[in-house]
């Protein structure tokens, strides 16, 4: 029998004697299962308000996000769970560094998304909206709001959001409406508020004005044309061409305009191509940069250029309407058409001369205005001409269905049998489309109520300007931090460049324009509007008691007007506001009027997508410029948007959408928050398959690292406890590292950088704990007497970890971090979520330390790889059966590795260290210089408790030991 056989016969088994890592705490996370019972025992505990009343005790500072609500009509996507998560990060982390961090959810509940889902329920059964009694309609959309609320209060509370759900803020709650109302009421009031008509975005398949915040944009094939004005006045013989794509605004035309600073020419049509549309000889007005690709267009084949058109020939020139003259037309277009100067006219595309349509675009309306062009009303609501216009009477530009109408086709015949047509074609472009029906939007003149933004106020609140619009630039310059900064100029662009704002709504869901208007008076009159702070507060109050509704009831004019007024002599307005208008006021019902609001109405931070620089922040800051005199947030921070795997962008047509319901059924709530952390969220995010598992792989290490700690705490008490100056230098270092780390979470936190601080945490427990520390301190905790310094020295170590890695990583990880502490911790009330992020000493930190351990670790570097050769190539299995030599150049880099156990870092039985030069064979690290490693087996036996392979082991009392171990078993 060998002596190997004899000793493994012979020696006792040491297992037992070992302190191995114990802990309940399960290898696999099992989230989709296990994260609903965490979530009922949160609701059961009360952890949300436990937080509040330990807040109010300590009288902490406070910290509010306030909630930019989500519309109550349907399942949550991916973007709503990145965008209440991101919220979660912040609520959370702000609450465990020692502030009073308070959420109030919220829901939009209003405006058009709601009204048309009620719509369509409506065209299903063949009812027509318009003959239900308005009361019952909105009924219908307030119990679709309120089911949806239900829906989505739960969904969000799945991924882990915590907040007052007991408690949210809706804007049709009762309150909600009445501040609306009287919020609206301070525009009436302080003169912002006027009637007026113009030209604004139009759904004719929702027969409603759209703010710019419900427009996107698609592709969309449009006919384009090229049409001749002749002269009336000067210019003779000579037709001044312009290109329009949307021929249907042709009978709107009131002028053409040009730019002075464009050259122009006479051109003369010499040959023409098959099927030209121009006439031989004829004498054409162009720009010069655009003359080629118009002759192109009508196909002719060959033209000259007569002479040069300076601007001052086209002042006083008048032209006449394609249309005048035309048989069935009965003088409905034998108007003058003036040519006038406009310096939105480019040479880039069309002809340098532009079709002006007042009622019909901004650039054509403001040209409007300046030149007193007159209006038209051709267009109907449903998108069709008016049923007395002459040619057109009722033909539709868009249909119903959101498909163009005849419109535009019977323009451009009109316009060929008129001769006027010298081209047409047809254009794929991005054309504005509304986002609830996906229906093609126009541009359409109709008597709107507006915000004037550069109205002078004198309501007292002029710090930072007298008009909404200073206001607003100003917020945005001084008050208000961006997260990240381009959404700044983003804003300030937006704002600085935006008409007046529109108001008003011809729908029927949502708080109507409580105003009263003078019969028969202009809204240019004195008295128009009906300015009474008595009949304001009247209406107030009723909305308070009875809710928005009480505006369509019989007889609520009489009873507001009753003794102020002759009710007879007014009109109550019926328009709703603009949804935008909603949101934009929360900051007065929820942050000013809330127990749980702030002391001053001011939000701390606003968070939404990219979008909302144009949606809700735009509109809160235009609302409460209006009403408080600045901004109602002190930080925005805007995320993107979510994409698929390819960086397409998501839908139910590619089949590429994820559903956050899905992933949480598959990995759970929290590998969800934890993809959400490791994005880069100020950018568009992808998300797929692929890369779900990839964050799961990323939880795995990461909770391996946390199980690891668990099961070396087990039966720690504070009587183990060390002080940091007894610790040995490993322990030192390592404090070290918590201390650099406490002061960049927090950093990060507070700069709303989520992605920073996990990528620290993350590479701290992978890298620094579980491949470093973790891994040389195994032996001391498994093997080490219970009592030994160095053993007591890493179990306190590991206690400090566990307190900040659990609280820096539980506003992210909130179900793990729950799971990990009551691992430890286990209690009926006890939870993660209420402690805090615990103090840690500035003292810990030791730049001159962890210099010293920086050389170390490149040191060590070189000797594990050197290891690795050895064991790819089988000559060791164990790193525990090597005791290299390692040659060091650097004496100050010698003296360091003396002064530490560094066999014991490199996880070898022995090693030597030596000034010597290094041997042509040694193994090196091209990028750690001065340090080169000689192979050397270990010598002498295998502790049978250790595993090192030492030249003591089998001499003391206990069979098969090694000295430290001999002890240990004493």
């Amino acid at each position: 029998m060998s002596s190997d056989q004899t000793n493994e016969t012979t020696a006792p088994d040491y297992r037992g004697t070992v302190f191995l890592p114990k802990t309940d705490f399960p290898m696999r996370a099992g989230l989709p299962m296990r994260e609903p019972d965490w979530l009922a025992r949160w609701e059961k505990i009360g952890v949300y308000d436990r937080l509040r009343e330990k807040a109010a005790k300590e009288t902490r500072p406070s910290f509010v996000l306030h909630d930019g609500p989500p519309y109550a009509n349907g399942h949550l996507h991916i973007g709503h769970a990145l965008n209440k998560i991101l919220k979660d990060f912040i609520t959370r982390s702000q609450q465990m560094m020692g502030r009073d961090a308070r959420y109030v959810p919220g829901w939009d509940c209003h405006g058009l998304p709601i009204e048309w889902k009620i719509e369509e329920q409506y065209r299903a059964k063949g009812l027509d909206k318009d003959e239900v009694d308005v009361v019952a309609f909105r009924r219908e959309c307030r119990a679709f709001a309120e089911s949806w609320v239900d829906i989505q209060r739960e969904e969000f509370k799945r991924l882990g959001v915590y907040g007052n759900w007991a408690d949210p803020y809706l804007t049709m709650n009762y309150h909600a409406e009445a501040v609306i109302a009287d919020e609206f009421m301070k525009f009436l009031m302080n003169g912002t508020l006027y009637q007026g008509s113009k030209p604004v975005m139009w759904s004719p398949v929702e027969k409603t004005a759209l703010a710019e915040a419900e427009v996107e944009y698609h592709d969309h094939t449009s006919h384009t044309i090229w049409v001749r004005f002749k002269p009336k006045v000067g210019l003779e013989g000579a037709s001044v061409v312009i290109w329009t794509t949307t021929p249907w605004t042709i009978p709107q035309n009131r002028a053409v305009a040009f730019n002075p600073g464009i050259a122009y020419g006479l051109y003369r049509v010499d040959t023409l191509g098959e099927k030209s549309t121009a006439t031989e000889g004829e004498m054409l007005l162009l720009a010069d940069a655009l003359a080629q690709s118009v002759m192109d267009q009508a196909k002719v084949e060959s033209f000259s250029r007569v002479r040069d058109v300076e601007s001052t020939e086209f002042e006083g020139v008048i032209l006449s309407h394609p249309y005048a003259g035309v048989e069935g037309a009965q003088g409905e277009w034998d108007y003058d058409v003036p040519l006038l100067p406009g310096d939105h006219v480019t040479d880039e595309a069309g002809t340098g001369f532009v079709h002006t349509a007042p009622s019909h675009g901004d650039d054509d309306y403001q040209m409007g205005l300046k030149f007193g062009l007159p209006m038209t009303y051709n267009v109907e609501p449903d998108g069709s001409y008016r049923k007395d216009l002459p040619l057109f009477g009722g033909e539709a530009i868009i249909e119903a269905d959101g498909k163009d109408g005849p419109a535009s086709v019977s323009n451009i015949k009109q316009l060929a049998w008129a001769g006027a047509l010298l081209a047409k074609g047809k254009i794929k472009h991005s054309y504005p489309h509304s986002w609830r029906s996906k229906a093609p939007l126009i541009y359409r003149n109709t008597p709107q109520w507006f915000a004037a933004i550069d109205h002078t106020l004198n309501d007292g609140m002029g710090e930072y300007g007298d008009t909404i619009r200073k206001r607003a630039l100003t917020s945005i310059e001084e008050l208000v931090t961006f997260t990240p900064e381009k959404g700044k100029n983003r804003l300030h662009s937006m704002i600085e460049n935006r008409p007046d704002w529109v108001l008003s709504r011809q729908r029927a869901w949502g708080v109507p324009l409580t105003c009263f208007v003078k019969k028969g008076a202009k809204p240019t009159d004195e008295g128009f509007l009906l300015r009474n702070a008595e009949a304001n507060a009247r209406i107030k109050a009723a909305f308070e008691t009875e809710g928005a509704d009480v505006w369509y009831q019989d007889g609520f004019k009489a009873k507001v007007l009753d003794g102020l007024v002759n009710p007879d002599d007014y009109e109550q307005v019926f328009d709703v506001l603009d949804v935008w208008f909603d949101s934009g006021s929360t900051h007065a019902f929820v942050l000013r009027d809330r127990a749980d609001g702030t002391e001053d109405g001011i939000a701390d931070v606003y968070l939404e997508g990219t979008d909302q620089h144009r949606g809700w922040f735009h509109s809160s800051l235009l609302q409460a410029c209006t009403t408080k005199g600045r901004a109602p947030y002190r930080n925005v921070v805007t995320h993107g948007f979510t994409l698929d795997e390819k960086g397409m962008k998501m839908s139910k047509s590619l089949g590429n959408t994820i559903v956050p319901e899905e992933v949480i059924k598959q990995y759970g709530a929290d590998i969800l928050r934890l993809w959400v952390a490791q994005t880069d969220f100020t950018e568009d995010q992808r998300i797929g398959p692929e890369i779900l598992k990839g964050v799961a792989d990323s939880y795995r290490r990461l909770r391996n690292t946390l199980r690891f700690m668990l099961g070396n705490l087990d039966g720690f008490t504070e009587a183990e406890r060390v002080d940091p100056t007894e610790m040995p230098e490993l322990e030192r270092w390592v404090l070290h590292r918590l201390a650099q780390l406490d002061v960049e979470v927090r950093k990060g936190y507070d700069a709303f950088d989520f992605q920073g601080v996990f990528q620290q945490l993350f590479n701290f427990c992978t890298v620094d704990l579980s491949a470093f520390y973790f891994d040389i301190r195994k032996d001391a905790l498994y093997c080490d007497a219970e009592d030994s310094d160095r053993r007591r020295a890493a179990r306190t170590v590991l206690d400090l970890l566990f307190h900040r890695l659990t609280t820096w990583l539980a506003p992210i990880l909130v179900f793990t971090m729950e799971d990990v502490w009551l691992s430890r911790f286990p209690g009926d009330d006890a939870s993660v979520h209420l402690q805090d992020i615990p103090e840690t000493p500035a003292s810990w930190a030791d730049d001159a330390l962890a210099a010293k351990w920086d050389g170390i670790r490149r040191a060590r570097r070189v000797v594990t790889a050197a290891l690795e050769v050895q064991r790819t190539a089988k000559v060791i299995g164990a790193s525990l059966e090597a005791a290299p030599v390692v040659h060091v150049e650097d004496a100050d880099v010698l003296g360091a590795l003396k002064s530490v156990p560094f066999e014991d870092l490199c996880i070898t039985s022995d090693i030597a260290l030596t000034a010597d030069p290094a041997p042509q064979e040694a193994f090196r690290l091209p990028e750690v210089a001065g340090i080169a490693v000689v192979f050397e087996k270990a010598e002498g036996e295998k502790c049978e408790r250790c595993w090192k392979i030492l030249p003591d082991v089998g001499s003391h009392a206990h069979p098969g030991t090694c000295k430290r171990c001999d002890a240990a078993l004493d």
